[in-house]
């Protein structure tokens, strides 16, 4: 890497800005000596006896169930020391004095030259942390496709009266592959959408809406006689000689949102479409408002200072503005996950637009912010894993940028992240890496000369609590050593999370006062829990995998029922395996559950030798399997849903409907 034209970079980017007494390079210097120290003890501190057989599985709890008693006990300092007996050692607690990262603006492009030259410096950013040159994708996420190489095509919360998606957040639409107005189901059939009416107990086949070709990855969303699909459109670039030859190409990514009117839905009208770089990521609706997300890649390997398509996106067609593009943290970012807002009384205009440019990363929506999460694996040389948060507010549309920080671990998914009274909770894993570096723009590399061994440093766990303007309140560290989060849930001011190796040690943390939290209890179970769900007062739903006492055999897929009326001594009081069933699909996506308290439902598809869909209810007896059909032979990506008084199974093009309460089968269709 020219560490002259990246410090040049750097200067040009950072003339203007005082730089604090914390970054002065004694100051760093000393720092990155404290920061060494504080990882080599921690990992002396955190480690376990070699051979030990039995790991852990853990259920943190944090703050106190809504409408029940004060459950903060146990929680002297002899307490949180008997604590660490039986569960390893006590976590610690640090405060917002000693947050290890700072809160920062988000800065917008000067340029596009700007954004050219900083793309430059990133690409030997990444030659020197990687030793490799890629072409600017991101390697997980697919590089930028050669011409031969052809797109893959995609294969495969209402009112009262009816149920569709199961939604990350209260309030806030997401699109997916089957849906519902209660009146009509809507399913994706390939290249269409298929619509059966549903308010007879014979089911009829309405019309389709046709998808574009040369397009993957399609969703959908109903709102009233709108049907909005989005998807990934793909287009080919010629690559050509100075002397106008055409040597290869490549594909070109678009995610569309197209709405339609489906009042007469045998004769559907396109209303507008909204067009944007880089594929389709994922869609949420509040209110009168739709929120489109895709993820734009740099074409660093065929970055031209002249053609600004390589690496600037658009919308609708025409360049953002820089005042519209949100520039990285980091030094080598390479991706923009890109917001475009519009009307449903107007869908083919947007309302605003915002390009995050950094690592691209999860989205979390919120009732009120947008939290872009992005992961870096290629810290320092005994550094650990850690995540950039980027806050982006929207109101009826309007997109404004709040701010950013970074902490310390990576979010195993959406749940792992929650807003609530102002406040962002999280938890992380942190997984400490060897042969990368952190570089900061706004800050000091994250690097350290440890001479810990290996076998010192083991993944932990971290809890965070961050005030609306992303400033720490505290943190909970140290969590489960040598495991990593496989699930989580936050439920008011109570909070849950699950991680794995063997067993399940269950961490309950009151976290009533934001600023100073508290262990009180633990609880060992063998097996995880993949997915959890609220289940009425008290009770918190687990759907995971069943272990032996040992971890190393796995009985089948496993519905567990938690007791968290009394946080302090959280106990699995029933549960359910399925022998021979060894994945679900609620395990990578949440959409794909029907959990349903006031009906009493929970469905979902497991996976052994054949696939089959399983619908349970609960009550003081345990789990009551209610329904179970095979699916073999059936589309992918299964959901149940209601209306009335009919329950229906939905496989692609396939509709089987049922009674209420009986299961009893009352009709189906192949659309």
């Amino acid at each position: 890497m020219d560490e002259k034209k990246l410090k040049k970079i750097i200067d040009e980017q950072t003339e203007d800005m005082e730089i604090p007494e914390s970054l002065q390079p004694e100051a760093v210097e000393e720092m990155l000596r404290e920061r060494t120290e504080e990882i080599q003890k921690k990992s002396r501190k955190s480690r376990y006896k070699k051979g030990l057989a039995a790991a852990a599985c853990c259920l943190l709890v944090t703050g106190a169930v809504a409408g029940g008693a004060l459950w903060l006990k146990g929680n002297s300092s002899s307490d949180q020391a008997a604590i660490g007996d039986t569960a390893g050692d006590v976590p610690s607690k640090t405060g917002k004095d000693t947050a290890r990262f700072e809160v920062t603006g988000i800065k917008t492009a000067e340029s596009y030259e700007s954004v050219y030259d900083y793309l430059q410096t990133a690409k030997e950013v990444r030659q020197a942390k990687y030793g490799r040159m890629d072409n600017g994708r991101d390697m997980a996420a697919g590089a930028t496709e050669e011409l031969a190489v052809a797109a893959e095509a995609d294969s495969a919360t209402g009112d009262l009266g009816y149920y569709d998606t199961n939604v990350r957040e209260e309030g806030v639409g997401e699109a997916d592959v089957v849906k519902t107005d209660g009146k009509r189901i809507y399913t994706k059939v390939g290249q269409t959408i298929k619509i059966a009416g549903i308010e007879q107990d014979d089911i009829e086949a309405f019309g389709a809406v046709p998808i574009e070709q040369d397009t993957y990855g399609a969703e959908f969303f109903v709102s009233g006689d709108r049907l909005i699909i989005t998807y990934t459109m793909t287009e080919v670039v010629d690559q050509v000689t100075e002397e106008g030859e055409i040597y290869g190409g490549y594909y070109r990514e678009y995610a569309v949102a197209e709405t339609f009117d489906v009042s007469n839905p045998a004769e559907p009208k396109s209303l507008g479409k909204v067009t944007q770089s880089g594929g389709y990521n994922t869609l949420r609706v509040v209110g009168d408002y739709v929120y489109l997300f895709s993820d734009f890649y740099a074409d660093a390997y065929n970055l031209k200072r002249d053609d600004i398509s390589t690496y600037i996106p658009s919308v609708q067609g025409k360049s953002l503005n820089c005042e519209d593009i949100l520039m990285p943290q980091i030094s080598d970012g390479n991706a923009y996950t890109i917001v475009t807002s519009f009307s449903l009384d107007n869908p083919g205009e947007k309302v605003d637009s915002k390009a995050i440019f950094g690592s691209g990363g999860m989205c979390y929506v919120s009732g009120n912010n947008i939290y872009i999460c992005e992961a870096d694996y290629g810290t320092a040389d005994l550094g650990n894993t850690s995540t950039c948060i980027r806050k982006v507010s929207y109101n009826d549309g309007v997109l404004e940028a709040v701010g950013q920080t970074r902490i310390e671990g990576t979010l195993n998914d959406s749940f792992s992240i929650d807003e609530y009274e102002g406040n962002l909770r999280l938890v992380t894993t942190v997984r400490y890496s060897y042969g990368g570096e952190i570089m900061l723009l706004d800050d000091a590399a994250v690097s350290s000369d440890s001479a810990a061994s290996e076998d010192e440093r083991q993944n932990t766990n971290t809890l965070y609590i961050l005030d609306e303007n992303l400033n720490e309140l505290s943190r909970i560290e140290d969590l489960a050593p040598d495991e990593s989060v496989y699930s989580a849930r936050f439920m008011g001011n109570t909070g849950y999370f699950v991680t794995y190796r063997q067993m399940d040690p269950l961490f309950s943390v009151d976290l009533s006062d934001p600023a100073n939290p508290q262990i009180i209890g633990s609880l060992k179970i063998p097996g995880f829990s993949e997915y959890l769900h609220p289940y009425g007062d008290g009770l918190l739903l687990g759907i995971g995998m069943d272990t032996d006492d040992t971890g190393t055999t796995t009985n089948g897929v496993k519905l567990s029922m938690f007791d968290i009326s009394d946080p302090s001594d959280v106990q699995e009081v029933q549960k359910y395996v399925l022998e021979n069933m060894y994945a679900t699909d609620v395990a990578y996506n949440y959409k794909a559950a029907l959990v349903d308290v006031g009906k009493n439902l929970i469905g979902f598809a497991a996976y052994g030798d054949e696939q089959v869909y399983y619908v349970f209810s609960y009550d003081e007896n345990g789990f009551n399997l209610l329904f179970e059909r095979n699916l073999t032979g059936m589309y992918n990506n299964p959901r149940m849903l209601y209306s009335g008084d009919k329950i229906y199974l939905v496989a692609g093009n396939v509709i089987e409907s049922y009674r209420f309460g009986t299961f009893e089968k009352v009709d189906d269709i192949v659309l």
